[in-house]
């Protein structure tokens, strides 16, 4: 059974969904958040997006077994990472962290992406 989270913007431009579950994988998409003037605060936000994508689809932050961080050129990596330890490192997923040419929106400093595995309910 294939489900699917949408909460619109560029999804619907896109054609693509925020988070696919089909069975007991769940993949969400690069999550961005321009709330926040700071990579730090950016990382925060987009990985709260994705984990709230997660919720919807019955998963938490146990079930995450993979992150991705996308970074601007010239972020400081330090502070991305940071956020993201204090948000998974109870529970240490596989990470990628690298630095991408630039983001859709403008004024993105940091795009992420969640990888899960969670129990059918």
């Amino acid at each position: 059974m294939r489900r699917v989270v949408r909460t619109g913007g560029f999804e619907e431009i896109g054609g693509y969904a925020r988070a696919v579950r089909i069975g007991d994988i769940i993949a969400v998409s690069g999550t961005c958040d321009t709330s926040a003037d700071d990579v730090y605060g950016q990382t925060r936000a987009a990985f709260e997006k994705a984990l709230a994508a997660l919720a919807e689809l019955g998963a938490g932050l146990d079930d995450v077994i993979r992150t991705r961080i996308f970074l601007a050129p010239g972020t400081d990596w330090r502070r991305s990472v940071d956020a993201h330890r204090e948000l998974f490192g109870g529970v240490s997923p596989a990470n990628t962290t690298l630095f991408a040419a630039g983001f859709i929106p403008d004024g993105a400093l940091v795009e992420v992406e969640v990888d899960a595995v969670a129990q059918i309910t």
